[in-house]
């Protein structure tokens, strides 16, 4: 294979060409507002050795490889590139949750292994090949985290990435622009399943989830391949339960023939309490010790406004300003009136990508916010704003930033929590 024999002696993935390094291979990706291939020149006078390009207009030099498209291309090498080496891969995936248990997991197994996981949420058909391609014979493990707006997606994810274990952490009213409803993501997700079912690997389960345990039995995962973890059942292979969240969560963790373990994370919300179970799951599984299991946990902070907790000159911010989608509003909410007392303030945004059903789900959270008797709320986005209600509302993330320079929030435990487009994190300077 006259490309895997060039990323061998090159085994550097460029997309970008103004991040064009010497000893990487430049690939021409396509963008919806973009053609690489117009950069692949710039990319090799950049650095970059070699350009994978798919337009022969550009064909201006014998170090481009002229390719029927560039993405299949990227793709067939990951596939190929992973299948020559004995990293074993674990896959995750589900609507919410998936790149808090990847980091866990990984942190975890780092105690032990040489570890690779997917860097942040590269996590589509795009990210799970340069994660793949960043591997090396070193890697003992990979944790690669498969994300899906649309059917079939997790299908070719697994294709390429063939995993060895799998783990849905959940299923939720999530892209719904692309699924059209709640089974659409139960079969998308249970492709993770279906894969594992061919491959003959081992699935880590939520058995508290019905929705899971009916994934699980329709791939026909047979019981022997199957570890579970639950916050109900005592005989489980790890069994869990919340001792503490104020603020952050801590769990009491029995694994299966080990000690228990008490674990002080450093995670925001009840809601997290299933991926720190299936993280001890994995690490319990490729024997872990206990002591290591807690370190590794204990040792993970999250970052990119992921259920992160501040306190600043003013209030108490928990910030989950990454993604939104009806489940993980409604479950972030519900957590916060448990934890925050009276002294509490809503500013949520707009959940994307939920197409049709967006005035409904949208709606629904209001009616929820109702419910409850929610004051100190403030809703902020075109879709909310749609909502006839008493709670404040704003179009933009800039329209409530002028609203705060002039009434500002003081000493109040906050929840910030919305999709990533509608960019709250603008506004953490003023609170």
């Amino acid at each position: 294979m006259e490309l895997y024999s060039v990323f061998l002696k090159y085994p550097s993935i460029c997309t970008d060409s103004r991040l064009a390094k010497h000893g990487s291979i430049f690939f021409a990706l396509k963008g919806p507002h973009f053609d690489a291939n117009a950069f692949a020149l710039q990319a090799m006078k950049n650095g970059c050795n070699f350009a994978i390009i798919d337009n022969k207009r550009y064909a201006k030099s014998q170090r481009m490889i002229l390719v029927d498209d560039v993405l299949t291309t990227l793709q067939q090498l990951a596939a190929y590139h992973r299948r020559q080496l004995k990293t074993k891969i674990i896959g995750v995936t589900g609507t919410n949750g998936k790149t808090t248990t990847k980091e866990l997991i990984g942190a975890i197994l780092k105690e032990k292994y040489k570890v690779h996981s997917t860097i942040g949420n590269l996590n589509n058909h795009i990210g799970v090949p340069l994660t793949l391609l960043e591997l090396t014979n070193e890697h003992e493990l990979a944790v690669v985290e498969m994300g899906a707006s649309r059917p079939d997606e997790i299908k070719l994810l697994t294709e390429i990435a063939a995993p060895n274990y799998g783990l849905v952490t959940n299923v939720g009213r999530a892209h719904l622009e692309g699924f059209q409803s709640f089974e659409g993501v139960m079969k998308a997700k249970g492709e993770l399943y279906e894969n594992i079912s061919k491959s003959g690997g081992r699935l880590f389960l939520n058995t508290d989830n019905p929705f899971l345990v009916q994934m699980a039995s329709s791939a026909r995962i047979p019981s022997e391949k199957i570890n579970s973890y639950s916050l109900q059942n005592t005989k489980a292979y790890v069994y869990g339960n919340i001792v503490g969240n104020s603020p952050f969560l801590e769990m009491q963790c029995q694994p299966k023939d080990a000690k228990s373990i008490r674990i002080k994370t450093n995670l925001i919300g009840a809601y997290n309490a299933e991926n720190v179970l299936a993280a001890v799951a994995a690490g319990h599984y490729f024997e872990i010790n206990p002591e290591s299991i807690k370190s590794g946990i204990e040792n993970f902070v999250p970052t990119n406004n992921r259920s992160q907790y501040a306190e600043t000159s003013k209030n108490k911010l928990i910030i989950d300003t990454y993604n939104a989608n009806p489940t993980s509003m409604r479950t972030a909410i519900m957590n916060f009136i448990a934890y925050a007392g009276k002294n509490r303030t809503f500013i949520l945004g707009d959940m994307l990508e939920l197409g049709a059903q967006s005035a409904t789900e949208h709606q629904n959270i209001v009616d929820l916010l109702l419910e409850n008797k929610l004051e100190n709320v403030f809703l902020i986005g075109e879709e909310f704003k749609k909502i006839q209600c008493t709670y404040f509302s704003f179009f933009s993330v800039d329209e409530f930033r002028h609203y705060l320079a002039k009434y500002p929030i003081e000493n109040q435990t906050v929840l910030i929590k919305g999709s990533r487009g509608i960019h709250l994190e603008k506004i953490l300077n003023l609170l």
